[in-house]
């Protein structure tokens, strides 16, 4: 419990999102976001709101510790589909880094996703999102977000 701990409160968020995936593009759109997270369960729940003042929309992130497996599963929302996204991805901590991983599909193809939070520090920590589409031979990074303590 309490792998979440460190993301408690507000960050400025620096977001880096591929324009186009599948491609083998490099062509990164970068905007500013504001993520502010809470914990709940005594640390087996985490929950952040993140807004993306340039875009037009906000994001929700749901994370719950299942204390049979010792696994997480993570769930998105976004304002803009008013739906809780699923499949969730699902994971845990080693060694100070969180590595949780889906089955999903993405324009309309089977893709394997992963979510990896590192560089976690009182201060700082990033997020990634990646698909695979070969299973897991090769990754796609389509998504980071660093994260600095806001105040």
């Amino acid at each position: 419990m309490g792998d979440f701990d460190f993301f408690v409160g507000t960050w400025d968020v620096a977001n880096r999102r591929l324009k186009q995936r599948h491609v083998g593009s490099d062509d990164w759109d970068e905007f500013p976001g504001i993520s502010v997270a809470h914990r709940f369960f005594d640390g087996a729940g985490s929950f952040d709101e993140i807004r993306f003042p340039t875009r037009g929309f906000s994001g929700s992130t749901v994370r719950i510790l299942d204390p049979s497996t010792g696994l997480w599963s993570i769930y998105w929302m976004n304002s803009r589909r008013g739906i809780l996204e699923l499949p969730p991805v699902v994971g845990r901590f080693v060694d100070g880094v969180g590595t949780f991983y889906a089955d999903d599909t993405d324009e309309g193809r089977p893709v394997r996703c992963r979510f990896v939070w590192s560089g976690i520090t009182p201060t700082s920590c990033r997020w990634e999102q990646a698909f695979s589409t070969d299973g897991e031979r090769t990754w796609e990074t389509n998504w980071i977000m660093d994260f600095t303590r806001a105040g």
